[in-house]
């Protein structure tokens, strides 16, 4: 049953009819370009082949509402050979950017941007064994293990290998992070550069939407991330997009399968050029994307970062300061959290909202009464199972907060109502480990 329809059978459950409402998804962001620079000069020299975005960068895109930055770098400049050690000094580099970002209320996904390689070798083949890339997270998934500001990103775009092959070296690596003890939220992408577009077609072998279902997280904490470019062969290379609803009509399979296998995606990349036509495709995408917000976690624009000069789809400031166009279609997208619309009888319960949600320990419950009511609250699981509830007594006419600890649930899509005399209310919410 799909996580749509197990909400709907839960909600009718309660005596209630669902409603969804336009609400923007919980991680908004950008990615932060130039520490993989240079990628035919491995490991390379700082400074002359690759940088890193600087603080004044994480700024901006903070004080533009963003929450959530994408570093993408290369595998073998923190681990210049396999089975090594990391490079001390790239990784104080790499250390210092997700110090900055998270002090500045950002969550980091780290994206080794190395499509499935390592110089030049295919992870899991006879020159590169999956074993190296299993010593690979087990590292990274130790140094980040008690920062649950950090998502690992698994591997920037695999492609042109079979798709079963990816997939069991996404599975051995989700393994090794497991292993370590770490609880972050995992994002998986899958084969031919993880299109959402090509989620269901074999031209690149058997289809994503066949194999990643099969993807194993003892913790459950993982989504998927596909990429989607609104040009003519999806590459991200060309000023010139399809149409204005390029960008949903090619959603439209992978949010479904998103649904079907009750998981949850993230768009690691989109980008459009700066015309009306892309434009206006950029904002059909993520008005489709806020449409769907239980499938979808977020997305990060690709891309900004302190190299990139006049390249098409850059949002970085231009020499002056000043925004670039595809920015203000992005804030037009930023800044609600992704709660389905409250579900409503009575009129004793005036509000309901929850936030944070996604959720990791703990979330904030606000709600209003228009009269003084006794107040009860309970979460229930999908299959309509109370696994929490509160009795808050009664409370006059108001507006008041309540924290809901989370951390004795098992990561998945709860249901929150709230009764408060002849008010009903329920919100969805979303417990991430």
């Amino acid at each position: 049953m799909s996580l749509a329809a197990r909400y709907l059978g839960c909600l009718l459950l309660f005596g209630v009819t669902a409603s969804l409402s336009r609400a923007q998804p919980a991680l908004t962001g950008v990615n932060l370009a130039g520490a993989e620079f240079g990628d035919g000069s491995l490991p390379g020299q700082y400074g002359v082949d690759y940088t890193y975005p600087t603080p004044e960068e994480v700024d901006y895109f903070t004080e533009l509402g963003m929450n959530v930055f994408r570093l993408p770098f290369r595998w073998e400049r923190l681990q210049i050979a396999a089975y090594a050690d990391f490079d001390t000094v790239e990784l104080r580099r790499l250390d210092a950017f997700v110090d900055y970002a998270n002090a500045s209320g950002a969550k980091v996904v780290l994206d080794p941007h190395n499509y499935a390689r390592y110089y030049g070798n295919v992870i899991g083949s006879a020159q590169l064994p999956v074993e190296a890339f299993r010593d690979f997270w087990s590292r990274l998934a130790t140094h980040y293990a008690a920062n649950d500001s950090v998502i690992f990103g698994l591997m920037n775009e695999p492609n042109s290998m079979p798709t079963e092959l990816w997939f069991s070296d996404a599975n051995e690596a989700i393994d090794a992070i497991r292993a370590t003890g770490a609880t972050n939220l995992i994002l998986v992408p899958g084969n031919a550069w993880t299109g959402a577009h090509s989620w269901y077609q074999n031209w690149y072998g058997t289809p994503n939407a066949t194999v990643m279902r099969q993807v194993v997280d003892p913790l459950n904490n993982y989504a998927f991330d596909l990429h989607q470019y609104l040009d003519a062969d999806y590459s991200g290379t060309s000023p010139t997009c399809m149409s204005t609803t390029a960008g949903s009509e090619n959603l439209v399979a992978a949010t479904g399968w998103l649904r079907q296998q009750g998981v949850m995606g993230f768009l690691g990349e989109i980008g459009a050029a700066d015309n009306p036509t892309c434009l206006q495709a950029l904002d059909d995408m993520l008005d489709f994307v806020d449409a769907n917000a239980d499938a979808w976690l977020g997305w990060t624009y690709w891309a900004a970062g302190p190299w990139w000069g006049d390249y098409m789809y850059s949002i970085e400031p231009d020499a002056n300061g000043n925004d670039r166009p595809q920015t203000a279609v992005l804030l037009e997208h930023i800044g609600q959290p992704a709660t389905p619309e409250p579900i409503s009888s009575g009129d004793d319960v005036t509000a309901l909202d929850i936030w944070p949600n996604p959720t990791r320990g703990a979330t904030t419950l606000r709600y209003a009464l228009s009269r003084s009511s006794p107040v009860e609250v309970s979460i229930f699981d999908l299959l309509g199972r109370q696994v929490l509830k509160l009795d808050e007594g009664v409370r006059q006419a108001g507006t008041y907060s309540l924290s809901l600890q989370t951390e004795g649930l098992v990561p998945g899509t709860y249901v929150v109502r709230l009764r408060g005399g002849t008010g009903l209310r329920t919100q969805m919410i979303t417990v991430i480990r």
